[in-house]
């Protein structure tokens, strides 16, 4: 089992935001602002649902030729975004590390 957490937090907007920590500290998943709590939470929730289901990864390359990934609900919706990796090998480490925190991760409020 993995020691990864979700970190919730209020950004300077008054919006919750989580982070996908591992246990090493690195944020390996960030979500977007959520205007209630309650939402933010069932965000987490949805990740910890479809983090271990490689179809809902979107692999995509930035502008500035970087590698990362969303994850998205069966909706389509966007639900966390990676962080830019330098290649294609470090994006899929990425997506395997989400995969294997998320389901277990506990959720620490800062």
């Amino acid at each position: 089992m993995a020691n990864g957490k979700f970190i919730v937090k209020t950004d300077k907007a008054g919006e919750y935001r989580f982070n996908l920590v591992a246990g090493n500290g690195q944020v390996i998943l960030s979500s977007e602002g959520y205007v209630q709590k309650a939402s933010c939470m069932n965000g987490i929730e949805s990740v910890r649902k479809h983090a271990g289901d490689d179809g809902r990864y979107e692999r995509t390359i930035a502008a500035n030729g970087k590698h990362h990934f969303n994850l998205k609900a069966a909706n389509g919706q966007v639900i966390g975004t990676s962080q830019l990796y330098a290649d294609k090998d470090g994006m899929e480490n990425g997506i395997r590390s989400v995969a294997s925190h998320a389901p277990d991760a506990a959720v620490v409020e800062e």
